[in-house]
Formats: C-alpha cells, sequence, structure tokens
C-alpha cells in the first residue's frame, strides 16, 4: 500500500519558518516525481513539485523565494522548508504522488490538474497567526 506521512506542521507566527516531512513508503519513491499541495477552506491548491531526480523544481509565484521542496531518496522523505510565514500561507500541507517522473505541465491541464496525482497524504496542519 502506498503510504505517505506528513509532520513538522503547528503553530507559527508571521514571519516565522517551518520544515515539514513527509516519509513515503509502498512504491518505488526515486521513479516519481512529489509535490506540496495546500487546502484551506473550499481551495485547493499546489505549492511546490519536484522530479524524481531531485534537480528540478517549480513553485507558483504565491510562495516563490519563501518556500522550498527537497527530497532524500535514500531516506524516501519529502521536504518542505517554509520561511517568511503569511497569514495566507495557513492551511492543511498534503505531500502527493505524481503519476510521472517529470514535472509536467501544469498549465495544460487547466482545472483538472488533480488528474496528475494517485496519491495524497492525510496532511499536516499549519497555522501562521500573531
Amino acid at each position: 500500500e502506498v503510504q505517505l506521512a506528513e509532520s513538522g506542521g503547528g503553530l507559527v507566527q508571521p514571519g516565522g519558518s517551518l520544515r515539514l516531512s513527509c516519509a513515503a513508503s509502498g512504491f518505488t519513491f526515486n521513479n516519481y516525481a512529489m509535490s506540496w499541495i495546500r487546502r484551506t477552506g473550499g481551495k485547493v491548491e499546489w505549492v511546490s513539485v519536484i522530479n524524481s531526480d531531485g534537480d528540478s523544481t517549480i513553485y507558483p509565484d504565491s510562495v516563490k523565494g519563501r518556500f522550498t521542496i527537497s527530497r532524500d531518496n535514500v531516506k524516501s522523505t519529502l521536504y518542505l522548508q517554509m520561511n517568511s510565514l503569511k497569514p495566507e500561507d495557513t492551511a492543511v500541507y498534503h505531500c502527493a504522488k505524481l503519476i510521472y517522473q517529470f514535472i509536467p505541465s501544469l498549465g495544460d491541464y487547466g482545472s483538472n490538474w488533480l488528474s496528475l496525482y494517485d496519491r495524497w497524504g492525510a496532511g499536516t496542519q499549519v497555522t501562521v497567526s500573531s
């Protein structure tokens, strides 16, 4: 069974930092691109994608320059370093497995971009508040 277990969330003040981890098992981790996706209310937004080798990443403008995705393929673990956190970053953060090794062109999928993923973790809560 594919399993993705997030950890590292919590309460942090604006401007603070958090590092999220995702322990993966049940599949060949180094064969798949991975992503962090956040959910708040009815909104779902991808915040980072990394290819299988870990040498290519993408970010939306909302987090670019503040968030860094990385992976350790020996430990089968995905990370998200979040700096300069803002209240609008408050969300449940999920790690998710893509169906490809590479990073697809997300704009080609439009509202169907969620079809790129075949497994999500349960998520970890991040709350940014003073």
